[in-house]
C-alpha cells in the first residue's frame, strides 16, 4: 500500500481509498433548494445524528464558515443574558475569549492555562454560560472526560468539538451547544460547519434577543424561535453540493466502521506515537498529563538540551527546516506546530490515518531531525 504522507490538522487527510470517483453522484449545477439538493442536505443531517448518537430532541444543522462560523453563530446568538466563563488553553479558545470581550463587549471570566496544560475545571462557575473546546487542536490537550460538567447546571455548556467529534466520545447530556467541521476527523472538504443544539439552547434562543446586530450568516432565529428549517437542510446560504457529496461519502466509510471503530483507529495512531516517544530522550508530548493527551492533534515538543539552548527564532527556523524537508521528501506534509503554539511538531492522528503511515512519518522525522541537529 502506498504511504500516505498527509498529516495536516485541517483540512485533514481523506479517508483510506478515497478517489474523485466518490463524488460522481454530486448534485452539481442544481439548486441546494431543489428537491434533490434538500434531500442530500437532509441525508447528511440525519446520518450525522444517527452515527454520533445525538439525542432525538437535539437539533443538528449545517452552517456556513466551517466550525468557526458555526461557533460564532452560537456565541453571537446566545451569549449575553448570563455571565460568561471561557476556558482557554490554546489558540482557538483564545480567539473565542477575544471575540466575547472585544466584539460582543461582554466581560467574561477567563480561566487560562499555558500550552500543555488545562485550566482548573473544578473552578468553573456553572451559573454562567461556559465556552470551551473539547480538544485543543493547536496544543494537543483534550478534556479528560465530561464528569466536570454538572447535570443541574444553570448556564449553557458551549463546546467547540471540531477536532474531537468522530474520534472521541461526547456525553450529549453534558452539552447544550456543540460545533464541528467535517473537514477534521472525517477528512471532508472545508468551508461547512455543523451546529448541534440541546433543548436548553433552543429555549435560550427563543427567550433571548441579543442587543447587537447579527450578520445574516449567524441568524438562526426566525419569528421568535429557532429557525427549524435550517436543521432540516434549508441552509442559511448556498452550500457546496460537491462538499456535501464528499461528506456523505465520508459518512458511508465511517458507518462501515462504526463510531467506536473510529475511536479505536485514532487511539491506535496515538499509541504508535506514544511507543515511539518512550524510546527517545529528545522529544516528548506537549500535553503534560497523559489523561489529557489528544489522540487527534498530537503535539510534540523537542526537549534536547541542544535545541533548548537555541533562541526562540532559531528554534522556529529549525522546526520549519525539518518540516520542510519532510514535505519535500514526501514523507510527511504539514507537521509543524501551529503558528501560535510553542515550536514543535504536530501530526494529525484522527481516524482517517493508518498506523503504518504514522510509523513511517516518525522514522523520517527522527532521521531528518538528527541530520539537522548535527
Amino acid at each position: 500500500m502506498q504511504h500516505n504522507p498527509n498529516f495536516s490538522s485541517g483540512p485533514c487527510s481523506k479517508r483510506p481509498g478515497w478517489s474523485l470517483d466518490a463524488l460522481k453522484d454530486a448534485a452539481l449545477g442544481r439548486s441546494h433548494r431543489s428537491a434533490l439538493g434538500k434531500a442530500k442536505l437532509g441525508e447528511a443531517i440525519a446520518r450525522s445524528k444517527k452515527l454520533l448518537g445525538v439525542p432525538d430532541d437535539y437539533l443538528l444543522g449545517i452552517m456556513p464558515g466551517s466550525d468557526t462560523g458555526a461557533f460564532e453563530a452560537a456565541m453571537w446568538t446566545m451569549l449575553g443574558p448570563r455571565p460568561v466563563t471561557v476556558l482557554v488553553w490554546e489558540s482557538f479558545s483564545g480567539e473565542w475569549a477575544k471575540d466575547i470581550q472585544k466584539e460582543l463587549k461582554l466581560k467574561p471570566t477567563v480561566l487560562e492555562a499555558p500550552y500543555g496544560k488545562l485550566p482548573d475545571l473544578k473552578a468553573v462557575d456553572w451559573k454562567s454560560d461556559v465556552v470551551f473546546v473539547a480538544n485543543g487542536t493547536t496544543s494537543g490537550v483534550k478534556i479528560p472526560n465530561w464528569d466536570w460538567i454538572p447535570a443541574d447546571r444553570e448556564g449553557l455548556s458551549m463546546c467547540d468539538a471540531t477536532s474531537a467529534v468522530f474520534a472521541m466520545p461526547v456525553e450529549w447530556s453534558k452539552v447544550d451547544v456543540l460545533t464541528y467541521s467535517w473537514q477534521k476527523c472525517l477528512g471532508g472538504e472545508a468551508a461547512h460547519g455543523v451546529l448541534v443544539l440541546s433543548p436548553r439552547a433552543v429555549a435560550r434562543i427563543a427567550a433571548y434577543d441579543p442587543p447587537w446586530p447579527l450578520p445574516k450568516v449567524f441568524r438562526i432565529k426566525k419569528k421568535g424561535a429557532v429557525d427549524r428549517a435550517i436543521f432540516d437542510g434549508d441552509t442559511i446560504n448556498t452550500p457546496s453540493m460537491l462538499c456535501v457529496e464528499d461528506y456523505l461519502d465520508a459518512l458511508t466509510w465511517a458507518e462501515s466502521i462504526g463510531l467506536e471503530g473510529l475511536f479505536r483507529r485514532s487511539e491506535a495512531n496515538l499509541k504508535v506515537v506514544e511507543d515511539w516517544v518512550v524510546g527517545r530522550d529528545w522529544i516528548d508530548f506537549l500535553a503534560e498529563d497523559k489523561a489529557t493527551r489528544s489522540n487527534t492533534s498530537v503535539c510534540l515538543k523537542v526537549v534536547s538540551p541542544k535545541f533548548k539552548a537555541l533562541g526562540q527564532k532559531e528554534q522556529g527556523d529549525f522546526i520549519k527546516a525539518v518540516a520542510g524537508r519532510l514535505s519535500k521528501e514526501g514523507a510527511a506534509h504539514d507537521v509543524s506546530a501551529y503558528r501560535d503554539a510553542p515550536p514543535g511538531f504536530r501530526l494529525w492522528c484522527g481516524p482517517t490515518i493508518e498506523p503504518a503511515d504514522v510509523r513511517q512519518a516518525l522514522e523520517a522525522l527522527e532521521r531528518v531531525y538528527l541530520q539537522n541537529m548535527q
